[in-house]
């Protein structure tokens, strides 16, 4: 028996997962192909280089690379256990229980994740919803109304933790009331990076009522490339992808096209044909994917019966259309009328309240049935 033989076989599976994972000098593809293929790659000659990265299909300088880690692979794992603990996080490697078998529909799943909060649920019961950082209010009031209903229904929402439509989707999804796994944020960077920054609370928010996971260590700062890696994971964690808001260049669409590839279903929410913002949403619904004008509509492409009205039929339920609604909705519900559409800036006015914010109650409203949109644009209120 070779010398260094005894060495090798000391070095666990999970270890070295673990340790391709968290390595900076490997590239991410190549740890990926080699955490698929760890027992070929460990029946073969270490030494034997260029035969291995042949057999694999990768670089023979990667391969090299990896291949020094081995060695160090025991301390790595070592080191980001402690790390991810002190963070009030765990690691869970490919193959474990706790590992999603959805990732196995990835050509290249990673090797390890490095997860605070719940048990990330199972695909089949769970929507990714995604948009532009830069949205609007339309964006955000969309994005947080499918967000609470979807999670008030049973489904677990994924999105990537951005600014704008991934951030409002996260919220209306804890809002939603208990559940074991409300929301699954994918980040794009390692645990314990204040990014986005003033994201924070969310983030804790998140972790007490569901989970935040990467592929990333701990510590590793946002690169523009981890966000295409971030989203293939945010595509297969999810059974559909919803996206609010998009332009034609957006990394939403990476991820619905991401999606399509894995064989999920892909909505969009529709938007006006003058806004930049709706351009890629438009898009895809002329490509063929599915409108969403009411989280009815993912709900009945999923299978999925909705959530039952509230008692109370508070502003949270989004149950009672009538004037008991909270809040500026209440308003809004109490100063519209069926028969006589008004226009928004004239409710502005009625109101003492900004349009911008009007139309984002508005379009709430209209996904939940409340009222009705009417050319100008006007709004009635919907007769009970």
């Amino acid at each position: 028996m070779p010398r260094n033989a005894t060495t090798r076989s000391t070095v666990s599976r999970r270890d070295l997962l673990l340790a391709l994972g968290a390595s900076q000098e490997v590239p991410r593809p190549v740890s990926c192909r080699l955490a698929g293929r760890l027992d070929a790659w460990a029946a073969r000659r270490w030494s034997d280089g260029e035969a291995t990265a042949r057999a694999i299909g990768v670089p023979s300088d990667a391969l090299a690379a990896a291949r020094a880690l081995r060695r160090e692979a025991p301390e790595i794992a070592r080191e980001e256990r402690r790390r991810a603990e002190a963070l009030g996080g765990r690691i869970v490697t490919r193959g474990e229980v706790e590992s999603p078998p959805a990732l196995h529909d990835l050509d290249l799943p990673p090797p390890a994740l490095w997860l605070r909060g719940a048990p990330i649920p199972a695909a089949g019961r769970s929507v990714a919803i995604v948009g532009s950082r830069r949205t609007d209010a339309y964006g955000r009031e969309a994005a947080e109304l499918f967000g609470r209903e979807l999670a008030a229904a049973g489904l677990t929402v994924v999105s990537g933790f951005a600014l704008g439509v991934d951030g409002a989707a996260h919220r209306g999804a804890l809002a939603s009331g208990p559940a074991p796994c409300r929301t699954v944020a994918v980040l794009g960077s390692g645990l314990g990076v204040d990014y986005p920054r003033g994201h924070r609370r969310l983030g804790e928010r998140i972790v007490a009522a569901g989970t935040v996971v990467t592929e990333f260590p701990c510590g590793v700062s946002p690169e523009p490339w981890h966000f295409p890696v971030r989203n293939r994971l945010i595509a297969a964690l999810a059974a559909a992808v919803l996206v609010v808001r998009a332009t034609p260049r957006s990394g939403s669409l990476i991820t619905a096209r991401l999606a399509l590839d894995l064989g999920r279903d892909v909505l969009a929410v529709p938007g006006g044909i003058f806004d930049p913002r709706s351009h890629g949403t438009n898009s895809l619904i002329a490509d063929g994917a599915y409108p969403a004008l009411e989280p009815r509509d993912v709900l009945d492409l999923l299978g999925v019966a909705p959530a039952p009205p509230s008692e109370e039929g508070d502003a949270t339920s989004g149950a009672d259309p009538g004037p008991r609604q909270a809040g500026l909705r209440g308003r809004v519900l109490q100063a519209l009328v069926p028969a006589e559409p008004t226009a928004p800036e004239a409710l502005a006015a009625t109101l003492s309240e900004p349009v911008d914010r009007l139309l984002g109650v508005l379009l709430e409203l209209e996904l939940e049935g409340h009222v009705r949109r009417e050319p100008g644009p006007a709004f009635v209120r919907r007769p009970r």
